[in-house]
């Protein structure tokens, strides 16, 4: 009476309908969410955390807990609304007559909800099996409610009905008129003629009386509610919830329509107990009434309560709902019970039912929403487990029902709705940070992986462009131990490309009875949480380390992210130190290091892998056409240590883009070199190094034009946008060292042989190259102050002779002794670009 005497008849029925569309695609959801799995208590909560994860289940778990609350306080203040209607002293009047003994004032009125309260209490304090007997009972009064409702309309002849109303300290009178069935009557009520709510003083809207209405269809998610409690949940809501909304759909139409074609606006607008009046048994009608508010206060109580206990029993709030997880001996969760009985005595003080309205249509909106929201995520991440036997659902159905939630949250109050979303974004956070991880899955994980695999399909290596290059890096571990500050330093050298952690485990699978890898995955994924590093992990198995990093640069990555760039620390004689037990990750107090990893090697232990095995993985890589980098001492590396220290002079990165090594072909614009400076370029650009300053040596020789030598330098560097202060290094003494010892004419084809991109080309003269020579290029290096941050030089390739790799080697070893953090490079493919 009160939708169809504001509303009319024809927005009536569109209320109907949009309420019905929304809850008719959130009941499509929750079906086949019912029907892929065992169901578990907590309803509508139990779906969306197993589909979402325990931040959206555990938010929307409290939204919904606070919906259930605030519905069962709404059919309280409902049912004593209709008590004090029917037996309260009429307003003005100090004694009341007859029945009419009840007195009226909001403390009253709060103490009549409170008996009320207690009763369903006791009920829901029993147990489910005396609510489902209740509420059977109540459905077969209810029933013979409404027949004798609609035979009412039919048998009752037009009669005038007094209706007393509020008017300032006393009550005036008007009078309704029950028409029967009337064309005129039919006629008057067909347009809307919304007026101020007798109850509250407050003018209608179409929001307000769809938020009002809306409370009277949310009852179809009792069921849902109940899934722990029924003996095979999968069958029955799926066949319960359909038939309810479908009867109740029908109902409500066909009460609105014969409402309209026989009482008057007055009547439906003053009076909304007028069923009484007109009803051929009015006792029955109030009793009815009676028990429908009843029932569905007791079915939003225990349906709260089950709400808080799977809540509770989940753990995502910790200790703060300990006492909800409580049972008695048969299973029933008594403290939750009480705990919500608790909350919604609170609502209670709120005091009239339309006050509270909105804010309950608003939650149950949101949970509505949040339902189909969590079936369209496991509908588009087409997961194989994903078979619910319930099918007359798509994903435009899910998306349909979460649009209509989100526009009638809105349209009813824009800032109850938006304070609504405020609050669960609020509980989202706090349990993405606060709660533990679970067991469920996360469909995050099923969505990521779907679109992940699509767009790698989309991702052409037949379209790759040097504007567009970035470092993906393969950083070989031998032990995390003894490289963590390599780890990160990598990190910041990746510029958003792919960075993968390799390592090489040197055992024989056929020796063994299952692989030994996958219970050190868990180690290696808790090292990259832990360092905070963005990387992957891959490990494999071989006979040899040069056969293992073979292996990881054919396989690691996919499609068109594979990596580019292979780097692998130095190898020396120095001892490995233990760098992650120091790791500012590891060294807090609530933190310990229960990473599997083994200990270190001791300093005489034989190493894994040979001087000629080493530089063997380096040839490798350049003939695969990746990128190499050897880093050294990088352990010794305080990058904290050197971005904090005073900004007077900032932390300098130097770079040296001359092969050292073969200073006859000096060049400072080849592949190589180029390679070099944007590496060194791309480590200035990470958030970390933004305030050191890239210092570029370059060597020059008497009678070369140094100042020319500069200014095209500088030229190169501006084209490719990089800002690095040039400094002029003589070197004079240090070639003529090398004339000096050089062995036979040099300059023949070997010497004048220029690489070009992508051509492997390997030096032949790393046997003319003395160490003395090598020792004063060290020096030079070494003497540039201030000492930087980190330095990168050059370098070279590894000679064709096989015999000459441990030469190749030691004069590395010579030129990088005593440099500190020293980064080698050598690049084979273009990453420069000057053009847009």
């Amino acid at each position: 009476g009160f939708v169809v005497g504001h509303a009319g008849l024809y927005q009536a029925l569109a209320m109907f309908a949009v309420a019905y569309f929304i809850i008719g695609m959130t009941v499509l959801s929750v079906c086949a969410i019912a029907t892929n799995g065992a169901l578990d208590a907590g309803g509508a909560y139990y779906m969306i955390s197993r589909a979402l994860g325990p931040e959206f289940g555990g938010s929307i778990g409290i939204m919904f807990f606070l919906a259930n609350v605030c519905g069962s306080a709404l059919y309280v203040l409902g049912l004593v609304e209709a008590v004090v209607d029917s037996f309260g002293i009429p307003p003005g009047q100090e004694a009341g007559t007859g029945v009419h003994v009840l007195p009226q004032s909001y403390w009253y009125e709060l103490l009549y909800g409170t008996v009320l309260l207690a009763l369903c209490l006791l009920v829901c304090l029993v147990g489910a099996s005396i609510y489902a007997k209740a509420t059977f009972l109540i459905f077969l009064i209810v029933a013979a409610v409404l027949g004798t409702i609609l035979v009412s309309f039919f048998a009752t002849r037009p009669l005038k009905v007094p209706i007393r109303l509020p008017h300032g300290n006393g009550t005036e009178t008007d009078n309704g008129s029950f028409t029967g069935f009337s064309l005129n009557t039919l006629r008057d009520n067909l347009g809307g003629k919304y007026d101020v709510d007798y109850t509250t003083g407050q003018m209608m809207s179409f929001s307000s009386v769809f938020a009002v209405m809306f409370n009277g269809c949310t009852g179809i998610m009792a069921g849902s509610n109940m899934s722990g409690d029924l003996k095979r949940p999968s069958y029955s809501i799926p066949r319960g919830t359909i038939s309810a909304v479908l009867f109740t759909y029908l109902v409500y139409n066909l009460l609105a329509f014969l409402m309209c074609a026989t009482c008057n606006r007055t009547l439906l607008q003053k009076d909304y107990g007028f069923l009484r009046d007109i009803s051929i048994f009015p006792p029955l009608v109030t009793v009815g009434i009676y028990a429908a508010t009843l029932s569905a206060a007791m079915s939003n109580l225990i349906g709260a309560s089950r709400i808080l206990y799977a809540l509770a029993r989940d753990d995502l709030f910790g200790q703060a709902l300990a006492l909800a997880k409580k049972t008695s001996a048969s299973g029933n969760p008594v403290m939750a019970v009480i705990l919500s009985w608790l909350v919604v005595q609170v609502v209670l003080f709120s005091g009239k039912l339309n006050t509270i309205a909105s804010v309950v249509t608003i939650f149950f909106l949101l949970v509505y929403a949040t339902v189909n929201l969590a079936c369209l995520a496991l509908e588009w991440a087409s997961a194989p487990n994903f078979r619910p036997t319930f099918r007359y659902f798509t994903w435009h159905t899910c998306l349909l029902g979460i649009a209509g939630c989100c526009v009638m949250m809105f349209l009813i109050s824009p800032v109850s709705a938006s304070a609504s979303l405020g609050f669960l974004l609020l509980l989202l956070l706090a349990l993405h940070y606060l709660s533990p991880s679970s067991t469920w899955g996360y469909i995050s994980q099923a969505l990521i992986f779907h679109q992940v695999r699509k767009y790698l399909l989309m991702l052409d290596v037949r379209k790759d462009h040097v504007k567009f290059w970035r470092p993906q890096m393969l950083l070989m571990v031998q032990n995390p131990r003894s490289s963590a500050r390599l780890i990160d330093f990598v990190n910041d050298l990746k510029k958003s490309g792919l960075y993968v952690l390799g390592h090489v485990e040197l055992q024989d699978l056929d020796m063994l009875p299952s692989d030994p890898l996958q219970p050190q995955q868990d180690s290696w994924l808790s090292l990259v949480d832990k360092l905070n590093v963005k990387a992957f992990v891959s490990l494999t198995l071989a006979p040899s380390v040069r056969h293992g990093v073979r292996q990881l640069l054919f396989t690691s990555g996919l499609g068109g992210m594979r990596p580019n760039t292979l780097v692998l620390g130095f190898y020396d004689d120095e001892a490995p130190q233990d760098g992650l037990a120091r790791h500012p990750a590891f060294t807090s107090a609530r933190e310990e290091v229960p990473l599997g990893f083994p200990p270190l090697r001791a300093a005489a232990t034989p190493k894994l892998l040979s001087a000629r095995e080493y530089v063997g993985i380096v040839a490798d890589a350049l003939k695969m056409l990746r990128n190499v980098l050897l880093a050294r001492q990088l352990e010794s590396l305080d990058k904290a240590w050197e971005l904090r220290r005073a900004a007077r002079p900032p932390p300098t990165i130097h770079v040296w883009p001359v092969n050292l090594l073969r200073p006859d072909s000096a060049r400072y614009a080849d592949t190589c070199s180029l390679f070099l400076l944007q590496m060194a370029c791309v480590l200035n650009m990470a958030r970390a190094w933004r305030r050191a300053r890239l210092r570029l040596f370059l060597c020059v020789e008497a009678g070369t034009m140094p100042h020319a030598q500069e200014e095209k330098l500088r030229q190169l560097l501006k084209d490719l946008r990089i800002q690095a202060q040039i400094q002029l290094v003589p070197w004079d003494a240090i070639t003529h060292l090398h004339w000096q010892t050089c062995q036979g004419p040099s300059g023949g084809p070997a010497e004048e042989e220029e690489e070009e991109e992508g051509v492997v080309n390997f030096p032949s003269n790393t046997t003319q190259v003395s160490d003395e020579y090598v020792r004063a290029a060290n020096k030079l290096v070494l003497e540039q102050r201030p000492a930087p941050a980190v330095r990168f030089l050059y370098l070279p390739r590894p000679p064709a002779d096989t015999s000459l790799y441990p030469l190749y080697l030691h004069q590395l070893e010579l030129l990088t002794r005593g440099l500190g953090p020293t980064v080698l490079v050598h690049g084979v493919s273009a990453v420069t670009s000057t053009q847009l």
